[in-house]
């Protein structure tokens, strides 16, 4: 579910993994406009496309070596999803408006809220790629389903704004009976609040 951490988990695996000191990057697929896609993830020359007024590098050649974390994978483009497959494959891509084959050495982490089978279904997402993301599915349930992990994560949260303030026994009480639909970023807002 939106809001439940699985870009936390995706830094977790990159910081504590073999990778760790090579680049974590994010991408919202579902941010990018269609007509951009392709060269915010592969990059492109100059003079590619109009408005393409330098070389630039794309988000899979700046992780290289690290991790690229691709959220909201169900909103890429399926022409690029044709792309990402290739890439995944052979390790190697093609920015826009190049000739010149680029090595890619990238782990990919996708999350999604969506049902990828039933978007393969309706036609929405490819199969192959699917098959070929989903080697280590990693469910990371929503945070109503978790509540013993409300002390650890309230105090992280209370940790990460510098807030001095600590929640007793009845706040965590008064936190465990609500239903959390917004997850850990909810959390962090009403934290947040009354911290403030």
């Amino acid at each position: 579910e939106t809001g439940s951490g699985k870009e936390l988990v995706a830094r977790c695996l990159h910081d504590f993994g073999p990778r760790a000191k090579k680049p974590f990057v994010a991408l919202n697929c579902a941010a990018i406009p269609e007509q951009l896609f392709e060269a915010e993830l592969f990059g492109h020359e100059s003079g590619a496309f109009t408005g393409a007024q330098g070389k630039r590098i794309g988000k899979l050649e700046y992780a290289n070596g690290g991790t690229l974390f691709l959220d909201e994978i169900e909103s890429m483009p399926l022409a690029q999803q044709v792309k990402l497959l290739r890439v995944l494959q052979e390790k190697e891509f093609e920015p826009v408006g190049s000739n010149e084959m680029i090595h890619s050495d990238v782990r990919v982490i996708a999350a999604t809220s969506m049902d990828l089978e039933a978007a393969i279904k309706r036609g929405e997402f490819r199969a192959d790629l699917y098959y070929r993301l989903n080697v280590l599915p990693i469910q990371v349930p929503p945070l109503r389903a978790r509540l013993d992990d409300l002390p650890a994560l309230s105090e992280a949260i209370l940790e990460e704004l510098r807030s001095q303030h600590e929640l007793d026994r009845e706040a965590l009480a008064l936190l465990a009976q609500h239903a959390w639909p917004g997850n850990i970023r909810e959390l962090r807002n009403v934290l947040e609040r009354a911290a403030l």
